[in-house]
């Protein structure tokens, strides 16, 4: 019976293609492909083997942790540390990187990760994630520092994210496009679905959290309010507005048929100390990198995000991306905004 193209086959044959290629980077995505798995497993059954709800502690960031955030977290852990194709890993759910024990082999690869994103979605049964980002390890690195994953976005070797919803996907880059594989369960094997994924440059549809609007900067303001003007306004014609609360499911939609999202800094995140909402290594490099790579954009509104020379491990950033020229839209406006805020 005839499945079509696995994922397994997809990046052995894509490895083929570059010279003096070891097989290591091949084999990390197996593994990570694995861990995947395991997650979706336990996301599907979560209601039925009592891991729904609050894990009682906080992460780094002193947001309340899911019982599934950990399980995650340690699926992943677990999946990739004895792999030997790693230097170090560094998840969202931690403070500091994870060295690889002693009694396993290094390599020479970094990953980061976000566990499960959109986990405040999971008891209400609505589609979340696992991000994932892959880096170089400096040459002789056997013991990386948080420095060493402090590499901007541009670095990225491959970047993905994994969808538990009605399906089970995972959306991967190299650097060469972007490819969509779902899971067909009565194989076990991720299958080649979505090939070339591209974002439309043109969109009717915008993602941001209109409860926030109060504590939006004058750019961000005006974009919305043109779009929610519809025909009548500046923009003469209609926009539809989507928020799900789940970057990974916003994201894949913008993928699958084009769209804005927008996680913006605004008064209430200045007033918590903090330069955006959105993890910088761990959700705006890897999906910067995803949309970029589809035909779209990715930008805090003022600077490239991909460009971003990190200065921390949690580092947060604020996030618009999409539809290029929509993107391209908003930037104009922070541009226009702040060339009046320097003459005033």
């Amino acid at each position: 019976m005839e499945h079509g193209t696995t994922l397994t086959q997809f990046i052995i044959e894509e490895q083929r293609q570059v010279p003096g290629a070891t097989g290591d980077f091949t084999s990390l995505l197996n593994d990570t492909l694995t861990a995947c798995k395991k997650i979706a497993c336990a996301v599907n059954r979560g209601g039925l083997i009592g891991i729904l709800g609050s894990a009682d502690t906080e992460n780094v960031q002193g947001e309340t942790q899911k019982k599934l955030d950990v399980i995650s977290n340690d699926v992943m852990v677990d999946a990739l540390e004895w792999t030997g194709h790693l230097a170090g890993m560094a998840s969202e759910e931690m403070d500091d990187p994870l060295p690889i024990p002693a009694e396993y082999p290094k390599g020479k690869y970094l990953m980061l990760f976000d566990p499960l994103d959109g986990s405040s979605n999971i008891d209400v049964n609505v589609s979340v994630g696992t991000i994932f980002s892959i880096l170089r390890a400096p040459e002789g690195c056997d013991n990386p520092t948080v420095e060493d994953f402090l590499q901007p976005g541009t670095q990225q070797v491959c970047a993905g994210y994994a969808i538990y919803g009605p399906a089970t996907m995972l959306v991967l880059t190299t650097g060469h496009g972007v490819n969509g594989f779902t899971l067909d369960r009565s194989i076990g094997e991720f299958i080649l679905s979505h090939p070339n994924m591209t974002i439309p440059e043109e969109t009717g549809e915008f993602a941001i959290n209109m409860s926030n609007q109060r504590f939006w900067e004058a750019p961000v303001k005006r974009y919305v309010d043109e779009c929610i003007a519809g025909s009548e306004g500046p923009r003469g014609r209609d926009f539809n507005m989507r928020w799900i609360a789940s970057m990974v499911a916003e994201v894949h939609r913008i993928l699958t048929r084009g769209g804005v999202f927008m996680y913006p800094i605004d008064e209430k995140i200045k007033a918590k100390g903090q330069d955006g909402k959105l993890r910088l290594m761990y959700e705006a490099n890897p999906m910067g990198f995803i949309v970029e790579q589809a035909g779209g954009a990715a930008s805090t509104g003022r600077e490239r995000i991909m460009e971003i020379q990190p200065n921390g491990l949690h580092q947060r950033v604020p996030v618009v991306l999409g539809s290029k020229n929509e993107v391209e839209r908003v930037e104009e406006y922070h541009r226009e905004a702040d060339g009046k805020q320097a003459v005033a």
